[in-house]
């Protein structure tokens, strides 16, 4: 079900009504439907948040619910923050996917409708989640909008491969599995991997697939510059590529409300390093943000953290190559 944006989730502090320099993001927020975006001929750039309202991935995967509530607290940490996008600038406020009861496939194929609608009006589509089912919905987004040919390769920042099998039903923990056994033009790749996070067959289903990873122990900002060279070599063989950041990559004191948190994740200067490196390298089309629950967090901490990563993705996309 797709629920209409609503300004009740873009409020902060308001600092001057005219001059730009003082604006923050709820002053600049526009809110339209997928179906009724029509692009500003004068804006160089448009980025449209959609949010996808679901837990039952997560559910599924006997995981700890309350992501779904994420959306609409990430749009309100993200308001208050100043706005540094030139005034040429759209970012608007497409409203929800709310998965309905158990119908997670249906709210998938909902939002990768909407993702897709977004991309074919010119706008870069910045998905909230939601539990790490979302990817799922992202990825049908993107799949429709470039054809079956083109190659897409999957940017995963995260502690897990989520390549669990799927025989019995699908959830949080199996969508690339799913990705990978169907789609013979996609690639995949993963930062942040943790040996304590993954069963040895997990990492054996992901040398089957010829998955790229690096695990959360060779992540690190001395190291940073090889694996920019790595994420780089990886999108060069790619025509297009997504990113999706789950984040329960990212230590626990700093994001303690997330599904599985963690205290060996990683630094958050080095995931908004890569999301930095990631977006501005012109092969990416759609980025989103999973796994954040508010109802597990501590002090907002990890909405917080959701907020400033989400704003690091607006400005760099931006800046692309």
């Amino acid at each position: 079900m797709l629920i209409n944006p609503s300004f009740n989730h873009w409020q902060g502090r308001t600092d001057s009504q005219t001059d730009l320099l003082s604006f923050r993001y709820h002053q600049q927020i526009k809110l339209t439907k997928p179906s009724d975006l029509v692009t500003n001929v004068n804006a160089t750039k448009v980025m449209s948040i959609i949010g996808f309202k679901c837990d039952e991935g997560v559910k599924r995967n006997k995981g700890r619910i309350g992501a779904a509530e994420a959306p609409d607290h990430i749009r309100l940490a993200l308001a208050k923050l100043p706005w540094h996008l030139p005034a040429e600038t759209e970012v608007l406020d497409a409203g929800d996917v709310k998965c309905e009861s158990t119908q997670m496939e249906d709210a998938q194929q909902e939002l990768g409708n909407a993702v897709t609608l977004l991309l074919e009006k010119g706008a870069f589509p910045i998905i909230l989640g939601g539990g790490h089912e979302t990817l799922y919905g992202h990825y049908i987004g993107a799949r429709q909008h470039i054809g079956p040919e083109a190659s897409l390769g999957i940017i995963n920042i995260d502690a897990h491969f989520d390549m669990r099998p799927y025989e019995e039903e699908t959830s949080s923990g199996t969508m690339f599995k799913q990705i990978l056994d169907h789609d013979r033009n996609c690639g995949y790749f993963v930062a942040g991997i943790q040996q304590q996070g993954n069963t040895r067959a997990l990492f054996v289903e992901a040398k089957k697939h010829q998955v790229d990873y690096i695990l959360e122990e060779d992540l690190s900002m001395p190291r940073l510059e090889t694996v920019k060279q790595q994420l780089d070599e990886f999108m060069s063989r790619h025509d297009y590529a997504i990113l999706t950041l789950c984040t329960d990559a990212i230590n626990s004191a700093y994001a303690p409300g997330v599904s599985a948190p963690s205290p060996f994740g990683l630094e958050p200067k080095v995931v908004r390093a890569l999301i930095r490196h990631i977006v501005s390298s012109g092969k990416i089309l759609s980025f989103d943000i999973s796994e954040v629950n508010p109802s597990l967090d501590e002090n907002n901490k990890t909405v917080t953290v959701a907020a400033h990563l989400l704003n690091e993705a607006l400005i760099h996309f931006h800046s692309k190559k």
